[in-house]
């Protein structure tokens, strides 16, 4: 917690030359970043509206050498923030200018592949979708699938608990990880889970997907691979009423069927997906459904398997299409109980109107997990919080209905005063207590996640008054 830094650390100037020469002494010169050149692109994840240079960026290329910073780091009680890829929309990854960036990118290596018990064991930045073409040859795949798969890492989806369009029926990424190893900020190497179905000890497994990088680094990841279907169908069903689509999913779920997947786009996204992609989306429909049936059958047919790929080829891509159509965008992340889809997306469309940006909706509509996309200009003085505010509307619209602020893309920065609207102060409380178990001088990716009560206090306030509060727990770093 950062709140037991040593505040007189902040008032002395960064060692950033000091560390480079110690962390030098062990690993390769061009693994240490320390010029401003050399930084700037770690200066953010994929959530670009905040944007911080790191003091300094490592990258390791062994658990030995990873290690050896963090404990050169703790020693020193410098913070450290742990990156993957970098495709994260919550601002987990946002480095400190007073820490030490640990970068996992050189992690990239497949350890081992098990198709008699079908698993795969591999490093943190092994991207998502190189596990399953690691295992296709042998007629398995790995289940979560996040639109940036091509790009997003293992280690990164792990510390997100991420999903993706298939985890209606298999699950997120806490449901497929069946071990982990990861050091503590002391450099200790901690391994939980692993092949088998049980193990002994306490189950900090499921503790550590979604745990944003708080509670320790993760070093190798070991996941539940599954038999690739014999057959997969997608159906589109257009709708000319977002009310009809939302309760449309209810009614799916509700007959106990359980697709494959089951994704929703509203029109501003249908419109931008097809001129982006071409998919063969109607564009005057006010929402479509995109429906996967999978399972064991025969055969299927070479023109429903084209079919079925061009359809999800264009909800992956839709994401990058909105940003063709805005010079910014910001994307929400909230989950809200499936029968309250339709009266959630008509109040969302009411808070577009009422602060005059537009929202474009696409999302796991079978999870429940939104992702409104707030079209903005950043250089438009005042609009980036016009927007940020718009979307904490959203986010606390979720909760009201018995949602949640996060459905995969965690809270980082982005979210942490939505945190004190979901959570009770005794909630909190206990929080900040697990976290300091793991991590007591808050030296882990300091100021994520979970609000201190003061803030929680002040945006109580702050949310009567109107304003927005920035990031006061990370600035002393």
């Amino acid at each position: 917690m950062s709140a037991v830094i040593d505040s007189a650390a902040a008032e002395r100037p960064f060692p950033r030359a000091e560390l480079a020469r110690e962390f030098r002494g062990f690993l390769p010169t061009e693994c240490v970043l320390s010029t401003e050149e050399d930084l700037r692109p770690y200066e953010c994840d994929g959530l670009s509206a905040y944007r911080r240079v790191p003091g300094l960026v490592v990258l390791p290329e062994t658990i030995t050498q990873a290690a050896q910073v963090l404990k050169i780091c703790a020693a020193r009680n410098i913070a450290v923030v742990a990156r993957g890829a970098g495709t994260g929309l919550s601002g987990g990854a946002l480095p400190l200018e007073r820490g030490v960036l640990l970068s996992l990118a050189k992690f990239t290596h497949i350890l081992d592949i098990d198709p008699l018990n079908r698993t795969a064991t591999v490093e943190p930045g092994v991207r998502n979708a190189a596990i399953t073409s690691a295992v296709a040859l042998h007629g398995l795949y790995y289940a979560p699938d996040p639109s940036s798969q091509i790009a997003c890492s293992i280690g990164g989806n792990v510390a997100e608990n991420a999903g993706g369009v298939h985890c209606l029926k298999y699950g997120l990424t806490v449901h497929n990880v069946l071990g982990l190893k990861f050091l503590t900020m002391d450099g200790e190497l901690i391994s939980v889970g692993g092949k088998t179905l049980d193990t002994p000890g306490y189950d900090l497994l499921a503790l550590m997907n979604g745990s944003e990088g708080m509670l320790g680094v993760i070093v190798e990841v070991t996941v539940k691979l599954l038999p690739k279907p014999e057959r997969a169908q997608v159906v589109l069903a257009a709708f000319d009423n977002i009310e009809k689509a939302g309760e449309a999913v209810a009614t799916i779920i509700a007959s106990g069927f359980v697709p494959g997947g089951l994704e929703m786009m509203d029109n501003p996204t249908i419109r931008a997906a097809e001129d982006y992609l071409h998919a063969g989306y109607p564009v005057d429909a006010a929402a479509i459904l995109l429906c996967e049936l999978d399972g064991t059958n025969e055969e299927v047919s070479e023109g429903i398997g084209r079919e079925r790929l061009k359809f999800w080829a264009g909800r992956k891509a839709a994401f990058p299409a909105v940003g063709r159509i805005s010079p910014d965008y910001y994307c929400m992340d909230g989950t809200i109980p499936r029968k309250h889809l339709g009266p959630v997306l008509r109040r969302i469309g009411e808070l577009s109107r009422e602060y005059g940006l537009p929202v474009a909706n696409v999302f796991h509509a079978g999870d429940g997990n939104l992702h409104p996309l707030i079209l903005y200009d950043a250089n438009k003085p005042g609009e980036l919080e016009r927007t940020e505010e718009l979307g904490g509307r959203i986010l606390e619209l979720c909760v009201e209905v018995g949602g949640t602020i996060t459905g995969e893309h965690g809270v980082g920065m982005e979210k942490i005063n939505q945190m004190c609207v979901q959570f009770s102060k005794e909630e909190l409380t206990q929080f900040h207590a697990l976290k300091g178990a793991f991590d007591p001088r808050g030296l882990l990716n300091p100021g994520k996640a979970v609000p201190t009560l003061v803030r929680c206090a002040e945006f109580g306030r702050m949310h009567v008054h109107g304003g927005q509060l920035k990031f006061p727990e990370i600035e002393r770093f």
